[in-house]
């Protein structure tokens, strides 16, 4: 794990723990190639080191490919997804219109295909869920009342890959759908997610959770961290500070202290509130965690 997502996962505890919910585990690894069993061992060692339990694990994603055909098949029965064979080049070329964050905002060309060409068709294609004319409204417990045009500001997207892998979108809503999540705590690069997600929950007949986004950790030049970041990876921080080091430095860089000291998990959930967490991205000085 990198800082970022020791950031991420730490808030996704705290709000849980401090409205006295249940804490799942999930391995997001529907990237079997990069995202190994050991790498999903390795994710539950730094959780337990930070000490960041949880009350039950979930299937891990590559479990679930059943599960997520058939959401997938019920959908195209119902004349809501249809096949794409368009690529990111194709896209590219045609200049496509895209969102201020770069999505490229598809203009539905495989849509209006008929089956004599969806016919001539020789390489597979990825699938794609039709998205009306509608704005979504959703009110994130950090950034409030949001709202987007599914057809203006996304367009139809991909559900299922060409590579036949599944999409985040769909995994995560039937995950949490029969988990039974209401809560759903994660990074604001992820905001732009949630409309689709929505959509999603509505039309496989289930109640959308709450929503809230956290600031991203960045450095002095405002770059996202990452995994190239390997002085920040928790697997050499552990080998300079302690697991309450860590988090007390953490906390006061999201205003949740006023001081980066020593402090537990439990002592955190204590106090508590999302109306501490400021909003902006959370610049640093890496220094920081690499002085003990």
């Amino acid at each position: 794990m990198h800082l970022g997502n020791v950031f991420s996962a730490l808030m996704a505890w705290l709000g849980a723990k401090s409205r006295g919910g249940e804490i799942l585990l999930r391995i997001e690894d529907l990237d079997t190639q990069r995202c190994t069993q050991a790498w999903a061992e390795l994710l539950r060692r730094d959780l337990q080191w930070l000490g960041l339990t949880w009350d039950f694990e979930v299937p891990p994603q590559r479990t679930r490919s059943e599960a997520y055909q058939r959401a997938l098949d019920g959908l195209n029965a119902r004349g809501l997804v249809f096949p794409c064979w368009c690529t990111r080049g194709l896209l590219h070329a045609a200049s496509a219109p895209h969102a201020s964050d770069g999505h490229w905002i598809y203009p539905g060309t495989c849509r209006r295909l008929t089956p004599e060409q969806r016919a001539e068709k020789t390489t597979a294609p990825s699938w794609r869920l039709i998205v009306p004319d509608e704005v979504i409204r959703f009110t994130d417990g950090v950034y409030g009342p949001q709202e987007e045009d599914l057809a203006r500001d996304c367009g139809d997207f991909v559900i299922k890959k060409a590579d036949g892998t599944f999409a985040y979108q769909l995994a995560v809503v039937l995950d949490d759908l029969q988990a039974g999540v209401t809560q759903v705590v994660r990074g604001r690069d992820l905001l732009g997610s949630t409309a689709r997600q929505i959509y999603l929950y509505r039309l496989l007949g289930g109640e959308r959770p709450e929503y809230y986004h956290v600031p991203m950790l960045v450095s002095q030049d405002g770059r996202r961290l990452s995994k190239r970041d390997r002085d920040l990876d928790l697997g050499a921080l552990q080998a300079i500070l302690t697991p309450g080091q860590l988090l007390g430095r953490l906390a006061w860089l999201a205003g949740l202290l006023d001081r980066p000291e020593e402090v537990s998990p439990k002592e955190l959930a204590v106090e508590f509130s999302w109306d501490k967490l400021q909003t902006r991205d959370i610049c640093f000085d890496p220094a920081l965690f690499l002085n003990p």
